[in-house]
């Protein structure tokens, strides 16, 4: 069953509800007993591993197939040694 979270949009009550998809929807804040409880939005808690996915395979690829390498930078050899004439 996944992890919901909900706020009250009058006394700004959280909770971290978990709740089958076919539970009926819940408006009703447990604190104040208003009927403004909201679903928020949130990110999930769980992370795709193993090849197949956008991450492991195709994100750091350029659009020519060469597989680019976000963590290592060129570095120009800058001549700082002065010359005296």
């Amino acid at each position: 069953m996944p992890i919901f979270d909900f706020k009250c949009e009058v006394c700004g009550c959280s909770k971290e509800l978990l709740r089958k998809i076919s539970d009926p929807i819940m408006t009703e804040c447990p604190e104040c007993h208003k009927e403004t409880f909201k679903k928020q939005v949130s990110a999930p808690s769980f992370q795709l591993t193993g090849s197949g996915w956008y991450v492991t395979d195709f994100k750091n690829k350029s659009k020519d197939g060469a597989k680019t390498d976000t963590k290592t930078e060129t570095k120009k050899d800058v001549n700082t040694s002065s010359t005296t004439s």
